[in-house]
Protein backbone atom coordinates (compact mmCIF):
# COMPACT_ATOMS: atom_id res chain seq x y z
CA UNK A 1 0.00 0.00 0.00
CA UNK A 2 1.59 3.54 -1.03
CA UNK A 3 1.94 6.20 1.76
CA UNK A 4 -0.29 8.73 1.99
CA UNK A 5 1.08 12.51 2.92
CA UNK A 6 -2.25 13.37 4.54
CA UNK A 7 -4.48 10.43 5.78
CA UNK A 8 -7.41 12.50 3.68
CA UNK A 9 -5.29 11.36 0.99
CA UNK A 10 -7.00 7.72 0.81
CA UNK A 11 -10.45 9.51 -0.63
CA UNK A 12 -8.48 13.08 -1.93
CA UNK A 13 -6.91 11.66 -5.05
CA UNK A 14 -5.34 14.02 -7.62
CA UNK A 15 -8.12 13.67 -9.54
CA UNK A 16 -10.69 14.36 -6.83
CA UNK A 17 -8.22 17.42 -5.56
CA UNK A 18 -8.51 18.77 -9.18
CA UNK A 19 -12.04 18.30 -9.02
CA UNK A 20 -11.58 20.12 -5.83
CA UNK A 21 -9.40 23.27 -7.26
CA UNK A 22 -11.82 23.52 -9.90
CA UNK A 23 -14.88 24.32 -7.98
CA UNK A 24 -13.29 26.60 -5.10
CA UNK A 25 -13.04 24.31 -2.46
CA UNK A 26 -9.64 22.68 -2.97
CA UNK A 27 -8.40 25.56 -0.32
CA UNK A 28 -10.37 24.80 2.96
CA UNK A 29 -9.47 20.96 2.00
CA UNK A 30 -5.77 22.33 2.02
CA UNK A 31 -5.91 23.40 5.32
CA UNK A 32 -7.82 20.91 7.02
CA UNK A 33 -4.59 18.48 5.78
CA UNK A 34 -2.02 21.30 7.08
CA UNK A 35 -4.15 20.87 10.49
CA UNK A 36 -4.25 17.52 11.11
CA UNK A 37 -6.28 15.75 8.25
CA UNK A 38 -8.41 12.36 9.25
CA UNK A 39 -8.10 10.91 12.11
CA UNK A 40 -6.68 7.47 11.83
CA UNK A 41 -7.50 5.81 15.29
CA UNK A 42 -10.74 5.05 17.65
CA UNK A 43 -11.28 8.59 19.75
CA UNK A 44 -13.16 7.72 22.87
CA UNK A 45 -16.04 9.59 20.97
CA UNK A 46 -15.76 7.35 18.17
CA UNK A 47 -16.05 4.59 20.25
CA UNK A 48 -19.69 5.21 21.44
CA UNK A 49 -20.30 6.32 18.76
CA UNK A 50 -19.88 2.85 16.82
CA UNK A 51 -21.03 0.97 20.03
CA UNK A 52 -24.45 2.22 19.56
CA UNK A 53 -25.13 1.85 16.23
CA UNK A 54 -27.69 -0.79 15.74
CA UNK A 55 -27.54 -0.71 11.58
CA UNK A 56 -24.56 0.03 9.65
CA UNK A 57 -23.11 -0.19 5.52
CA UNK A 58 -20.35 -1.88 4.60
CA UNK A 59 -18.89 -1.14 0.63
CA UNK A 60 -16.42 -3.32 -0.91
CA UNK A 61 -15.35 -3.64 -4.94
CA UNK A 62 -14.70 -6.60 -6.82
CA UNK A 63 -11.75 -7.16 -8.75
CA UNK A 64 -13.43 -5.01 -11.98
CA UNK A 65 -14.32 -2.54 -10.17
CA UNK A 66 -17.89 -3.14 -9.46
CA UNK A 67 -19.07 -1.54 -6.04
CA UNK A 68 -21.76 -3.61 -4.12
CA UNK A 69 -23.03 -1.92 -0.42
CA UNK A 70 -24.21 -4.54 2.26
CA UNK A 71 -26.27 -3.76 5.48
CA UNK A 72 -25.14 -5.10 8.47
CA UNK A 73 -27.50 -4.73 11.58
CA UNK A 74 -27.55 -6.20 15.08
CA UNK A 75 -28.73 -5.12 18.63
CA UNK A 76 -26.26 -2.45 19.94
CA UNK A 77 -22.59 -3.58 20.48
CA UNK A 78 -22.56 -6.00 17.28
CA UNK A 79 -20.34 -3.52 15.82
CA UNK A 80 -17.29 -3.97 18.23
CA UNK A 81 -14.16 -1.85 18.62
CA UNK A 82 -11.38 -4.35 19.63
CA UNK A 83 -8.44 -1.84 19.40
CA UNK A 84 -7.50 1.53 18.33
CA UNK A 85 -7.46 0.58 14.53
CA UNK A 86 -9.74 -2.38 14.46
CA UNK A 87 -13.09 -2.89 14.46
CA UNK A 88 -14.95 -6.35 13.80
CA UNK A 89 -18.39 -8.23 13.82
CA UNK A 90 -19.97 -11.31 13.42
CA UNK A 91 -21.60 -11.99 10.06
CA UNK A 92 -24.85 -13.75 10.38
CA UNK A 93 -25.95 -16.07 7.98
CA UNK A 94 -28.30 -14.14 5.50
CA UNK A 95 -29.29 -15.45 1.74
CA UNK A 96 -25.74 -16.60 0.96
CA UNK A 97 -24.84 -14.81 -1.68
CA UNK A 98 -21.51 -14.04 -0.26
CA UNK A 99 -21.14 -11.07 -2.67
CA UNK A 100 -19.05 -9.12 -0.26
CA UNK A 101 -16.94 -12.03 0.96
CA UNK A 102 -15.92 -12.64 -2.69
CA UNK A 103 -15.22 -9.24 -3.10
CA UNK A 104 -12.65 -9.31 0.37
CA UNK A 105 -11.31 -12.31 -1.51
CA UNK A 106 -10.05 -9.77 -4.62
CA UNK A 107 -9.57 -6.35 -3.15
CA UNK A 108 -9.56 -5.88 0.03
CA UNK A 109 -10.82 -2.40 0.22
CA UNK A 110 -13.74 -1.43 2.20
CA UNK A 111 -15.73 0.76 3.64
CA UNK A 112 -18.21 1.76 6.33
CA UNK A 113 -20.23 4.03 6.44
CA UNK A 114 -22.65 4.81 9.77
CA UNK A 115 -25.52 7.05 10.21
CA UNK A 116 -27.45 7.95 13.43
CA UNK A 117 -30.92 9.71 12.44
CA UNK A 118 -31.83 10.51 15.78
CA UNK A 119 -28.72 12.74 16.41
CA UNK A 120 -28.15 13.72 12.96
CA UNK A 121 -24.68 12.38 12.68
CA UNK A 122 -22.80 10.25 10.42
CA UNK A 123 -19.97 8.77 9.91
CA UNK A 124 -17.51 7.34 7.36
CA UNK A 125 -14.64 4.93 7.67
CA UNK A 126 -11.90 3.63 5.27
CA UNK A 127 -10.01 0.82 5.49
CA UNK A 128 -9.22 -2.79 4.58
CA UNK A 129 -11.75 -6.07 5.51
CA UNK A 130 -11.01 -9.80 5.78
CA UNK A 131 -13.14 -12.64 6.81
CA UNK A 132 -12.39 -15.15 9.25
CA UNK A 133 -13.65 -18.26 9.50
CA UNK A 134 -13.92 -21.02 11.63
CA UNK A 135 -12.73 -19.30 14.52
CA UNK A 136 -14.98 -20.27 17.31
CA UNK A 137 -13.15 -17.76 20.07
CA UNK A 138 -13.19 -14.83 18.05
CA UNK A 139 -17.00 -15.59 16.93
CA UNK A 140 -18.07 -16.25 20.63
CA UNK A 141 -16.44 -13.10 21.48
CA UNK A 142 -18.38 -11.11 19.01
CA UNK A 143 -21.46 -12.23 19.05
CA UNK A 144 -24.32 -10.04 21.01
CA UNK A 145 -25.71 -12.47 23.59
CA UNK A 146 -28.93 -13.86 23.32
CA UNK A 147 -29.39 -12.61 20.24
CA UNK A 148 -31.23 -14.87 17.56
CA UNK A 149 -29.17 -15.15 14.91
CA UNK A 150 -26.81 -18.00 13.69
CA UNK A 151 -22.89 -17.36 13.03
CA UNK A 152 -21.44 -17.52 9.43
CA UNK A 153 -18.42 -16.00 9.86
CA UNK A 154 -16.48 -13.08 11.58
CA UNK A 155 -15.69 -9.58 9.45
CA UNK A 156 -12.75 -7.71 10.76
CA UNK A 157 -12.09 -4.07 9.88
CA UNK A 158 -8.81 -2.23 9.66
CA UNK A 159 -9.16 1.47 9.92
CA UNK A 160 -7.43 3.76 7.63
CA UNK A 161 -8.63 6.70 8.13
CA UNK A 162 -12.32 8.69 9.23
CA UNK A 163 -14.19 11.63 9.27
CA UNK A 164 -17.14 12.81 10.54
CA UNK A 165 -20.05 14.95 8.03
CA UNK A 166 -22.08 17.72 9.09
CA UNK A 167 -25.61 17.20 9.95
CA UNK A 168 -27.22 18.73 6.55
CA UNK A 169 -30.19 17.07 4.97
CA UNK A 170 -30.03 14.08 7.29
CA UNK A 171 -33.63 13.80 8.66
CA UNK A 172 -34.32 13.43 11.75
CA UNK A 173 -35.71 9.99 12.70
CA UNK A 174 -36.18 7.48 15.65
CA UNK A 175 -35.58 4.26 16.69
CA UNK A 176 -39.07 2.47 17.50
CA UNK A 177 -37.95 1.16 21.06
CA UNK A 178 -36.78 4.53 21.89
CA UNK A 179 -40.08 5.80 20.60
CA UNK A 180 -42.41 3.29 22.90
CA UNK A 181 -39.92 4.30 25.66
CA UNK A 182 -40.64 7.72 25.79
CA UNK A 183 -44.47 7.01 25.50
CA UNK A 184 -44.33 4.79 28.46
CA UNK A 185 -42.55 7.46 30.44
CA UNK A 186 -45.49 9.90 29.22
CA UNK A 187 -47.85 8.21 30.34
CA UNK A 188 -46.81 6.87 33.27
CA UNK A 189 -46.32 11.10 34.07
CA UNK A 190 -49.79 11.64 33.08
CA UNK A 191 -51.39 8.76 35.53
CA UNK A 192 -49.31 10.03 38.25
CA UNK A 193 -50.32 13.99 37.98
CA UNK A 194 -54.16 12.35 37.46
CA UNK A 195 -53.51 10.46 40.58
CA UNK A 196 -52.51 13.70 42.45
CA UNK A 197 -55.45 15.80 40.63
CA UNK A 198 -57.90 13.01 41.92
CA UNK A 199 -56.56 13.21 45.85
CA UNK A 200 -56.21 16.84 45.86
CA UNK A 201 -59.93 17.17 44.52
CA UNK A 202 -61.32 14.56 47.11
CA UNK A 203 -59.45 16.21 49.94
CA UNK A 204 -61.26 19.32 48.68
CA UNK A 205 -64.97 17.68 48.47
CA UNK A 206 -64.93 18.50 44.42
CA UNK A 207 -65.06 16.25 41.60
CA UNK A 208 -63.20 13.68 40.09
CA UNK A 209 -62.05 13.38 36.74
CA UNK A 210 -64.80 10.91 35.59
CA UNK A 211 -67.08 13.93 36.56
CA UNK A 212 -68.94 12.08 39.73
CA UNK A 213 -69.56 14.76 42.59
CA UNK A 214 -67.29 13.74 46.08
CA UNK A 215 -67.19 14.53 49.34
CA UNK A 216 -70.21 16.41 51.40
CA UNK A 217 -73.10 17.93 49.54
CA UNK A 218 -74.87 20.88 51.45
CA UNK A 219 -78.77 20.19 51.19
Amino acid sequence: MATLAYSSDIAFTPTVKAVQARKGSRGAYARMERGGSWKTLVTPDLKRFIEAQTSVFLATVNADGQPYIQHRGGPAGFLRVLDSKTLGFVDYVGNRQFISTGNLSENPKAHLFLIDYAQRRRIKIWGRARVVEGDAELTAKLMPPNYKARAEQVMLFEIEAWDANCPQHIPQRFEAADVHAALAERDQRIQALVSELEALRAGAGGTNLSGSITGPVER
